[in-house]
């Protein structure tokens, strides 16, 4: 297809609610704004949701999950398929929508569209590897059989940071294992999901199995859709603030979750690491999505005697960093989300100075419009400042020093998180041995990307339960049902 404009790609999203196969205004009307990061200017208007609408979503997916769980698994792999396509097909003008509500550069939004389209061809596989089991009675009498069948109804919530991609990693198991859904993108960045919602309806999925709720009453929406009792499933990535309270309202109904959660990951440099490396994986673990990622290196620990090189060179690389709207070339470091970003950011910074931390580089917002803060190194953080147990969400790299393994490890530890943790050393022994130490869901050894679809992703602690993508990502919507047969 030919370029589109910035304009254009706006229009061509519905802006409407998704329920039961059909676009549908909200209830009275109501709408809410989506601003650009990068100007704070509004994209456009979209549909705010009601309690009501929420339940109507529900009827419709409650009325669609009877038939869509008896649809032949290579049907439902077949629609998931065409959907990854589409987003392949599509991915300039997606890339583009993304970084117009989010921010993010370009160059990485083509990226996260490429990540999103690999959850639904890796679970277009899985679809048709739901298996079972059959086993003799110990005493012979019987057998023993195993199904696996879908949850039912399933309530998804997504973030604002990877609006495609977190979407896709929940739709495509839930799909895949015959769920119906409704999902809830976060009010910030409501645009990609709306397209995905249409993709999915071309790649043809039966209407009622996918509905889409934007609206700016997050609680007030879903809270009553998991205390009615029909959808028997919630899938949540955000903080682990809200995800305790989601936590509590899914006891009443003891729905089965799936928790995403926060995180506050260490990144360990021991002397004999290749610095090269450490540096390179040090830059991607810190500044993917412009460090706005629960994986992002929120406290980069590095050994004393490669401590000052390490830092010059993380210096070096962080200064040289283009700043500016994601749409313009070049450009690595966007905007944040939104001014309270900027202002947490901006605190931790100040609380880490004023508790003795040097800035290296940055350090400071931005003046003009937009939501901006440069790219910012600190050394001698004090353990005791708030970065040290607040995830950051912005693009500012602390460096502790340390001693010893044990030292490092303990610090790494002391965190109610435990989603990712990254690690370099050169020493195959010390690096098995960290690893296993270290209290956290995923490792990254001597690499700063850890996100696959391939791959079970989350963590342990406050950082969530259960895992997204992989073999394992499916069984988060299946049942396992026990049949005794009798001979």
């Amino acid at each position: 297809m030919g370029e589109i404009s910035e304009a254009g790609v706006v229009d061509t999203v519905a802006k409407e609610l998704f329920i039961g196969g059909k676009w549908t205004a909200a209830e009275g009307g109501r709408t809410f704004p989506v601003l650009d990061p990068s100007t704070g200017a509004a994209l456009c208007e979209v549909a705010d949701a009601s309690p009501a609408d929420g339940m109507a979503a529900l009827e419709a997916a409650s009325a669609a999950q009877a038939e869509w769980a008896k649809t032949a698994p290579r049907e439902r792999g077949e629609i998931l398929r065409r959907a990854y396509q589409a987003l392949v097909d599509r991915t300039e003008e997606l890339a583009l929508l993304m970084t117009l509500e989010m921010g993010k550069p370009l160059a990485e939004s083509r990226g996260e569209i490429a990540y999103a389209a690999e959850f639904f061809r890796w679970f277009a596989e899985e679809a048709v590897r739901i298996g079972g089991d059959y086993s003799v009675a110990p005493n012979g009498s019987g057998r023993f059989l195993v199904a696996k069948q879908p949850v039912g109804v399933s309530l998804l919530i997504t973030p604002w940071n990877f609006p495609m991609a977190m979407g896709t990693r929940k739709i495509g198991p839930a799909v895949a294992a015959g769920c119906s859904m409704i999902i809830k993108p976060a009010a910030q960045t409501p645009l990609s999901m709306l397209a995905l919602a249409d993709i999915l309806a071309e790649a043809g999925l039966p209407e009622g199995v996918l509905n889409v709720l934007t609206t700016s009453d997050s609680g007030g929406v879903m809270e009553p859709l998991i205390r009615d009792g029909r959808a028997r499933k919630l899938s949540f990535t955000g903080s682990t603030a809200v995800g305790r309270k989601l936590l509590e309202q899914c006891a009443d109904k003891v729905l089965r979750t799936s928790m995403e959660l926060g995180g506050n990951a260490p990144f360990i440099v021991f002397d004999d690491a290749d610095l090269d490396a450490a540096l390179e994986g040090a830059m991607l673990a810190k500044m993917r999505n412009i460090g706005e990622a629960c994986t992002a290196a929120n406290r980069i620990y590095v050994q004393k005697g490669v401590a000052a090189e390490f830092a010059r060179r993380l210096t070096e690389k962080m200064s040289a960093l283009p700043m500016g709207r994601g749409t313009e070339d070049g450009v690595v470091v966007g905007p944040l989300i939104d001014q309270a970003a900027v202002d947490k950011v901006s605190g931790l910074v100040r609380d880490a100075v004023d508790r003795g931390a040097k800035v290296l580089t940055g350090g400071a917002t931005v003046d003009g419009p937009g939501n901006f803060y440069q790219a910012t190194v600190l050394t001698e953080v004090p353990l005791d400042a708030e970065m040290a147990t607040e995830e950051i969400f912005g693009p500012v790299a602390p460096i502790y020093l340390f001693d010893t393994e044990d030292e490092v490890l303990a610090a790494a530890n002391d965190t109610e998180y435990g989603l990712v943790s990254y690690l370099y050393t050169s020493d195959i022994k010390r690096a098995l041995r960290v690893s296993e130490r270290l209290e956290s869901g995923m490792v990254g050894l001597n690499q700063g990307l850890v996100s696959n679809p391939a791959a079970p992703f989350g963590g342990i602690k406050a950082s969530g339960l259960g895992r997204e993508g992989g073999k394992f990502g499916i069984d988060e919507f299946l049942e396992t049902k026990y049949i005794a047969v009798s001979l």
